[in-house]
């Protein structure tokens, strides 16, 4: 069973358990994290692989404005990366100033769905 470091939905932060340990996110929703944190990552940002990652500065950023199909296509695309994920729908809920938020919802191999807010 997979799991992650939780991190706080606002802040994107770690969060702790109510003993004072870092929490820790299990499946299903360890995976929506991880397709959350795949949309927000940069292209080549990830230091040992600069292959994943959303292309922001080549096809979303130095548009304007860029199309809302190209941008959940692209945001589709790096949450389908995450282990265990066969499934995904991207709605973008907020597009003020170039500040993009959003949910992902992801279907698991196991069957599963859950969400989380990018």
């Amino acid at each position: 069973m997979p799991d992650t470091l939780l991190l706080d939905t606002l802040t994107w932060d770690l969060v702790v358990d109510i003993n004072g340990n870092i929490a820790r996110a299990g499946e299903p929703y360890a995976q929506a994290q991880d397709a959350a944190s795949a949309i927000k990552l940069f292209e080549s940002e990830l230091w040992y692989n600069v292959i994943p990652g959303t292309p922001y500065w080549t096809q979303i950023l130095g548009t304007s404005p860029p199309p809302l199909s190209l941008m959940k296509a692209k945001f589709e695309a790096a949450a389908l990366t995450v282990p265990g994920v066969v499934k995904t729908k991207c709605l973008i809920t907020t597009f003020t100033d170039r500040v993009i938020g959003g949910q992902v919802q992801v279907l698991n191999a196991a069957g599963q769905t859950s969400q989380a807010t990018f």
